[in-house]
């Protein structure tokens, strides 16, 4: 751990110090009215690359509230998403719970949204708190998971599981007490490290 602390520790000290606190800043300032938006873009990024999404959630705008199915299933199409069909209709059934969401990021309710929302698991559900201002909760992806096995810090999971999940959350709270980051910037650096991005 001593090697990851000291990674993290030379870039709060650099200028990704700074990116990332701007990006934190943008994640507490969201409006509620931009909830639906970004719980959408989570949905859109379950086994595909955040970048693309983020250029997708831009061109769809209004119309990921309020585009027919078959409409939606086309712009994502014709914008490259693999999984154009499926992502369509989630985000279609997602709608219902759209008035919901204030509440459900007031509580920090990841439960509640693995339970009740088609699509999300508990890092697509911990992905979209992050990016509305939650900041205690972790988002364990394989960028991660790969960052902890090569330091040394877990063996390679068979599966993601709950449990295993929450397993690996403790890790990385653990890790953020020592650099004194909460989970949300954390994610940041460490994917900064896995990546050499900062997106959302």
């Amino acid at each position: 751990m001593d090697n990851l602390i000291l990674k993290i520790n030379d870039l709060k000290n650099s200028e990704i110090s700074k990116v990332i606190k701007n990006r934190m800043d943008e994640f507490s300032s969201i409006h509620d009215e931009n909830l639906f938006s970004e719980l959408c873009f989570c949905l859109m990024t379950a086994n595909f690359r955040a970048d693309k999404c983020i250029e997708i959630q831009e061109a769809l705008g209004e119309g990921i509230d309020n585009l027919s199915e078959k409409n939606l299933a086309e712009v994502l199409k014709s914008s490259g998403h693999r999984f154009w069909p499926q992502r369509a209709e989630r985000i279609v059934l997602a709608r219902k719970h759209k008035n919901e969401l204030p509440k459900i990021r007031n509580e920090s309710d990841r439960k509640w949204l693995v339970k009740n929302v088609k699509g999300l698991g508990m890092k697509e559900a911990s992905h979209f708190l992050r990016n509305v201002g939650v900041k205690d909760l972790a988002i364990i992806d394989f960028h991660i998971v790969d960052l902890l096995v090569s330091e040394g810090l877990m063996g390679k999971p068979k599966s993601m599981s709950i449990g295993k999940y929450l397993e690996i959350e403790n890790i990385l709270k653990e890790i953020g007490k020592k650099v004194k980051l909460n989970l949300a910037e954390l994610d940041l650096y460490l994917w900064y490290l896995e990546t050499g991005k900062i997106l959302k």
